[in-house]
């Protein structure tokens, strides 16, 4: 039997906001620079990555001749720039962190991104206070789909994985959720559809999905 849920925690990009569609963008100009394009094959295996990670691949993929850290910092750049006034939370977060709030139940956000790019994103669309903390690729040696960020959330939260939520859009999150023996909810956001969530036990059609609500109040 699941354990009562005492603690949630949320994948940021894609799932939350809409910077998935944002970084899009970002990319695109970034290899239009270079007269390369960007395709949503080689979106797909960055995403969910930890971001050094992620500029790795593509750096591989279209044998780009500038280091990582200098794509990383264009990158930055370009998002900076697009991001104030872009940036919008997706359909049912508001209606979600308002019922976890009504309940009182502890939430935290855990992403692959750098801490900056978080609490930037978070402040923008007036987020951030509303979380108990932030957990970053800055706070963990090992990326998702390794299980370290969850288990670390957990024990900040202090509950036992079995009793936290993990709420996550790509497959190497919910991986990462599921190994660390959180309960697991997959949501697939427009750019992960028809990715195989198959290693996970809950899958959502969005935020506003009947079934994180009841697994929150314990019907499942």
């Amino acid at each position: 039997m699941t354990k009562k849920i005492k603690a949630i925690a949320f994948d940021l990009d894609g799932l939350m906001v809409n910077t998935e569609d944002i970084y899009d963008d970002v990319c695109q100009s970034l290899l239009s620079r270079r007269k390369l394009s960007f395709d949503q094959d080689l979106k797909r295996r960055m995403m969910g990555r930890p971001g050094r990670v992620a500029i790795q691949i593509m750096k591989d993929e279209l044998r780009m001749n500038e280091s990582v850290e200098e794509l990383q910092s264009e990158v930055a750049e370009i998002f900076h720039q697009i991001m104030p006034g872009t940036v919008k939370c997706l359909p049912g977060l508001a209606d979600l962190l308002q019922f976890l709030e009504d309940r009182s139940l502890p939430k935290c956000v855990a992403t692959s991104s750098f801490r900056r790019h978080a609490e930037e994103v978070l402040q923008e669309c007036q987020l951030l206070s509303r979380f108990d903390f932030v957990l970053t690729s800055e706070d963990v040696q090992e990326g998702k789909p390794h299980p370290e960020i969850y288990l670390l959330a957990a024990a900040t939260h202090q509950v036992d994985p079995a009793e936290m939520l993990v709420l996550e859009d790509s497959v190497l999150g919910s991986q990462a959720g599921v190994a660390s023996g959180a309960v697991t909810v997959a949501v697939p956001g427009r750019h992960s559809l028809g990715m195989d969530y198959g290693h996970v036990e809950h899958v959502a059609s969005s935020l506003e999905d009947s079934l994180i609500y009841d697994l929150i109040v314990g019907l499942d």
